[in-house]
């Protein structure tokens, strides 16, 4: 094709190539690759598929340093979900990715169209999802976005996910000054799926037809990838445009119209449409698959009129899939769309070019080979600056009124009862969810069902920690859900990853990215959880300010017999309260130090991932051989706050003794630790075992009353609060922060 012809006034390619996203050098790769200038629909191709977004171009050098197989690995990265053996012929489909931007635009539609997203990647595998995960990070609670912005990306979450029908288990939520001008909605899903019955994306052969279903393309979310590959500025409001409209109804029939039609055997390969929509999709699939493809857009079912074939391939409407089907079987598919209700067309057919083909009314307005975009995308090797270490922290002094600490902790907005924000999750759609953000239990589980197996799911990330030391904190996300995982009697299988971080063009940014993986990478390796999905979100800042790094973790493992699991409500008076674990020592970046003192100094606790594999194993055996059942592991706030919690959720006080009387034993942060709670006959089992695997098990408290209390060996308690009043701070903050006009 010959470079189009521009006439005076018009911009230049390399101008438009600019707004799109490439940077000059970029461009001329474009030039070059295709021996001519690009035309608009090509320069829109290249620019979604060369968006950071789409080609991972500043990260990919790194994510390889993540193990990806596994004895139970059926596919790793590189597919649209992660696949996991669960036996018995079964299989555990899952990914979370983030829709970070679209949620600040626009809080409903960003995060419904995120978790449509994300349930999307997972049944186009093959797979029925059954459960929702969400990790949420919010700006400072007195910024006066803030309130407005909680509220929008719950019911938006709550509005898709209840409407399509799939619970949502579990999750995080965060506040933070650091997010105030860019929140992160990481999304999670997982399914179940036969072993054997798994699809893939790429095309197996030339001369298939390429078909589309679902609903029809409009013109909402064009260039949302690129958007998303972009930091904001003052004038990110006006991106309004570039957020997709999501419509659960439709993704619930498409659910169940791909599985209808996966079950045929008509499927030869298949791909959601999700960002870059159209683009990505038809060369993913040929590329992933070695082929050509040629699309006739007039066939696209298309919900406005006047579309141009640039409107088309870049729009980001929701709720669309494309399929590759074996010769001769698209009626089998007419069928089952016509009963579904979808739109459908076969817009299409697979080549031997190796090229993308375009045609509109009648013209090729688009003919590019595909191996530039599917993967010969620029791939950089940004230059990187080592993290600076934080000072060590200075002793601190005990503090005055430990009752005042303890409420005001409660009520802290990262620790205060989350109730009214998962109130407005249905959490128990489907029957088989047996524990979720209601239950007190340190992982979401959900029924295999009609079998006695369970799936354990978690997500977490401490981002104090990858702020103050990358590395470190990058061991803890994983480290952290794999004790959430043992905490319930999980056996950790694998994770999924959304690393969210700013501009990796600056190299104090692209540091904390290389350390924080190195960390993760090292974490997986020592635990045997290797990383089978992920997303990686960069260029999340404002103005030349990024968020706090954030890589957050989700993880899924298996409960061989949920019938043994353990919680932290099952606390019965007269149980021993035994620590598993090293006393607390550690102070540096503790929820302590930010929410009392407001500091946010010193290193973040190190994690000893051999003491870490030692103590949890010894932890899950317990649980899973019936011994343990009340378990919580240490995180934010350190022993007092588990100890809190785990009293409020079974409504029995807690007295510990002069063991756990001074400020590093109650709120120091130190990893590797668990809080159980045993009947005296069975804590010499306990105290054995733990010998035998080189464990400290240590006794605390009693358990029994209505009280919270710490007694040193001599004198006045140091505290005694009644569980109303701890009750009272837990549970009143955010109902009183969402009702403020």
């Amino acid at each position: 094709m010959s470079a189009p012809h521009l006439s005076s006034g018009q911009k230049t390619m390399a101008e438009l190539a600019a707004e799109y996203g490439l940077k000059p050098d970029e461009y001329a790769v474009v030039v070059d690759r295709l021996g001519r200038e690009p035309n608009q629909v090509e320069l829109g191709i290249f620019s979604v598929m060369w968006s950071e977004h789409c080609s991972y171009k500043s990260s990919k050098k790194h994510l390889g340093k993540f193990p990806t197989t596994g004895p139970k690995v059926i596919c790793g990265p590189g597919e649209n979900a992660g696949v996991i053996d669960i036996g018995d012929g079964q299989a555990c489909i899952f990914k979370m990715e983030s829709h970070n931007h679209p949620s600040y635009i626009e809080p409903y539609q960003g995060a419904a169209t995120g978790v449509g997203g994300i349930m999307r990647d997972v049944f186009t595998m093959g797979a029925r999802p059954i459960a929702l995960l969400n990790a949420l990070r919010f700006g400072d609670p007195n910024h006066p976005k803030t309130r407005r912005l909680v509220e929008g990306v719950v019911a938006g979450i709550g509005g898709y996910g209840n409407c399509v029908g799939v619970p949502t288990v579990g999750g995080e939520t965060n506040f933070h000054r650091g997010y105030d001008g860019n929140i992160l909605v990481n999304a999670m899903c997982v399914g179940l799926a036969d072993a054997d019955k798994i699809f893939y994306s790429a095309a197996p052969a030339p001369g298939l037809p390429v078909v589309y279903f679902g609903s029809k393309t409009g013109r909402d979310g064009i260039h949302g990838a690129t958007m998303a590959s972009a930091e904001f500025d003052e004038g990110s409001d006006e991106k309004r445009p570039t957020v997709q409209v999501g419509d659960p109804f439709a993704e619930k029939l498409l659910i169940e119209a791909t599985l209808e039609l996966m079950a045929t055997g008509a499927v030869a390969a298949i791909q959601d449409m999700g960002a870059a929509g159209l683009t990505s999709s038809s060369v993913e699939m040929a590329g992933k698959g070695g082929v050509g493809i040629e699309l006739d857009l007039d066939a696209v079912p298309q919900r406005e009129t006047g579309m141009s074939a640039y409107e088309m391939m870049l729009s980001e409407s929701q709720e669309r899939m494309l399929a590759i089907l074996k010769p001769g079987r698209e009626h089998e598919g007419e069928r089952i769309f016509k009963k579904w209700g979808l739109d459908a067309a076969t817009i299409g057919h697979t080549t031997d070019t190796g090229r993308m083909v375009l045609k509109h009314k009648g013209a090729v307005v688009a003919d590019v080979p595909l191996a530039p975009l599917f993967d010969d995308a620029p791939l950089y090797d940004r230059p990187w600056t080592e993290p600076v270490k934080p000072e060590p922290l200075a002793p601190l002094p005990e503090p005055d009124d430990w009752r005042a600490v303890l409420l005001k902790l409660l009520a802290a907005p990262d620790v205060a009862s989350k109730r009214w924000l998962w109130e407005q999750y249905d959490r128990h759609v489907m029957a088989d969810t047996l524990a979720d953000s209601a239950t007190a239990a340190d992982a979401g589980i959900v029924r295999v069902h009609g079998t006695k197996k369970a799936l354990a799911v978690t997500s977490d990330v401490t981002p104090r920690y990858v702020a103050a030391d990358p590395f470190e904190g990058g061991k803890q996300a994983v480290a952290e859900a794999w004790r959430n995982l043992t905490s319930v009697g999980a056996d950790p299988i694998a994770i999924t990853d959304n690393l969210n971080f700013g501009n990796p063009e600056r190299p104090e940014i692209m540091g904390q990215i290389v350390r924080a993986i190195d960390g993760m990478a090292q974490a997986c390796r020592a635990l045997d959880f290797p990383v089978v999905s992920g997303n990686v979100s960069l260029y999340n800042e404002t103005s030349g300010v990024g968020i706090p790094p954030t890589p957050t973790v989700g993880a899924v493992g298996l409960l061989p017999d949920s019938s043994k699991r353990a919680g932290y409500g099952k606390l019965q008076p007269g149980h021993l309260v035994i620590l598993i674990g090293e006393p607390g020592s550690h102070l540096g970046q503790s929820l302590y130090l930010r929410e009392i003192l407001g500091r946010e100094e010193g290193p973040p606790p190190p994690v000893d991932l051999a003491v870490e594999r030692r103590t949890g194993d010894l932890v899950r055996g317990l649980i899973q051989d019936g011994v343990v059942t009340t378990v919580h592991d240490l995180s934010d706030g350190g022993l007092l706050l588990a100890a809190t919690e785990m009293a409020l959720a079974s409504n029995v006080g807690i007295a510990f003794g002069p063991d756990a009387a001074d400020l590093p034993s109650l709120l120091g942060e130190d990893q590797a630790r668990y809080l159980i709670a045993v009947p005296n006959p069975v804590a010499m089992e306990v105290y054995e075992r733990a010998e035998a695997a080189g464990v400290r098990a240590e006794p605390l408290g009693m358990a029994g009353g209505c009280e919270l209390a710490v007694i040193p060996a001599h004198g006045e308690p140091l505290f005694a609060i009644d569980l109303d009043d701890l009750r009272a701070a837990h549970e009143g903050w955010m109902p009183a922060y969402m009702a403020k006009a």
